[in-house]
């Protein structure tokens, strides 16, 4: 697993699910966050420093797989 932080931007629902589909940008960094997204979404602000884990995908996406929020806005 490949780990990123940095500040969170863009925040946005792709597709509403049960587990909805999140999409935002950490550090310039295209992100998506599928697992724990109704947490990511109540927990994290725009401007919020999060740590991430996870993997590319084919469209050099950022899969997060796992985060915890450093600093809340």
């Amino acid at each position: 697993m490949i780990t990123i932080n940095g500040k969170v931007s863009k925040i946005k629902v792709l597709k509403l699910d049960e587990s909805p589909l999140v999409r935002f940008s950490l550090d310039d960094v295209s992100c998506l966050i599928k697992i724990h997204s109704l947490n990511f979404m109540w927990e994290v602000a725009e401007g919020s420093e999060v740590v991430a884990c996870g993997e590319y995908n084919s469209r050099k996406q950022f899969v997060v797989r796992k985060y915890c929020v450093m600093k809340k806005e």
